[in-house]
């Protein structure tokens, strides 16, 4: 006689109540990762956020402009 496997059954029944938390996640990096690599230097440069937070808590606490090549 097979023995019983509870892995398939495990896994049916998670994907049935997580999928929705799964798909929404994907989704909602996908647009983040979209906008943001569609940011370029003069965007920050010009952001009230990016001007704000220039990297100031990176680096020691130096302030390093946008255009230094030090990433």
């Amino acid at each position: 006689m097979r023995k019983f496997d509870p892995w398939p059954v495990f896994f049916e029944r998670e994907w049935n109540r997580n999928w929705p938390f799964l798909v929404g996640f994907a989704i909602t990096g996908t647009l983040i990762t979209k906008f943001s690599l569609g940011l370029t230097v003069e965007d920050a440069k010009n952001s009230p956020f990016g001007q704000r937070h220039m990297t100031a808590n990176l680096y020691g606490g130096r302030m390093i402009p946008y255009d230094c090549d030090i990433i």
